[in-house]
């Protein structure tokens, strides 16, 4: 891709589109937006304006777009990922939030009503964009994050320093056991991907990191199986779990929660997509179990 002096905005704008179309990149025209926006710093609001009228490009456009062409992930490019009402810091070493997540937050914010003060831990953070938006949206929660990788718990504190989580580097198998049955709320997007399953998208296969993706053993179910025996240490009896899965793994989950007797009201979630994303769960009365 290659600009001439003086080219407008609009006509750069529609020319990188074209480019991104080509590259198989799945939302040209927005990226094309985005990246524009990131140069110019104006808002996208304010951009789609310009467009309207004879504003010139931005210096550096086309290097950027060339990038993008390349499937290097949009976020790891402008250093940004939006994600509900938080705008992330990311970039290489951590799983870029995806907007499928969102619909796990509101599960659990919708659970939070009516609860005095709760405390709230996310299993494998990431970029820390779930505990981040709970205790954004929930501001009297008591917010904890669990994050092995040195890289993405880098990425977190940075995030979630500002909004008063607790960030912990550790394994979500064995975190925080001066902990145990003192959490109202358990949330996890964990790792879930099969071994042998590649993503088909460059910017996931290339760039996510592989630890962020893979969640052990042939089936992808060493790390969400895990989680749950976690958070079945972690919670209150009462207490509640949801956990982000693959649309093909929710039978096996709610299959995994019912038979460990620990659990009821087992129940799989939609996302905006009509996609099985998710599964809750309440903790039995503890003393009844043991």
């Amino acid at each position: 891709m290659t600009f001439y002096p003086g080219q407008s905005l609009a006509d750069a704008v529609r020319e990188a589109a074209a480019v991104l179309s080509d590259a198989g990149v799945p939302s040209p025209r927005v990226d094309a937006e985005l990246l524009a926006e990131h140069l110019l710093g104006v808002g996208l609001g304010r951009l789609r304006t310009m467009l309207l009228g004879d504003s010139p490009a931005p210096d550096g456009y086309a290097e950027l777009v060339a990038e993008r062409a390349g499937r290097i992930p949009l976020q790891h490019i402008t250093g940004v990922a939006y994600f509900r009402h938080l705008e992330l810091k990311v970039g290489p070493g951590v799983f870029i939030p995806r907007p499928e997540t969102e619909s796990v937050v509101q599960l659990v914010i919708d659970h939070l009503k009516g609860v005095p003060q709760p405390k709230v831990v996310d299993l494998g953070t990431g970029s820390g964009a779930i505990a981040g938006s709970i205790a954004h949206e929930v501001p009297e929660a008591d917010v904890y994050a669990v994050e092995f990788s040195v890289f993405a718990h880098a990425w977190a504190s940075r995030n979630l320093e500002p909004l008063g989580v607790t960030l912990i580097q550790g394994d979500l198998r064995d975190a925080l056991p001066d902990h145990n049955g003192s959490f109202d709320v358990v949330v996890s997007n964990p790792p879930y991907i099969p071994a042998e399953a590649i993503p088909n998208e460059p910017e996931v296969a290339l760039h996510d990191p592989p630890e962020a993706l893979y969640g052990g053993g042939a089936d992808g179910m060493e790390l969400p199986t895990a989680a749950a025996a976690s958070a079945a240490r972690l919670l209150k009896a009462g207490g509640y779990f949801v956990m982000e899965h693959a649309e093909v793994q929710a039978a096996w989950i709610a299959g995994l929660l019912r038979r460990t007797g620990h659990w009821t009201d087992v129940t799989t979630h939609f996302d905006l997509n009509g996609k099985e994303r998710a599964t809750s769960a309440v903790l039995a009365n503890k003393a009844a179990d043991e």
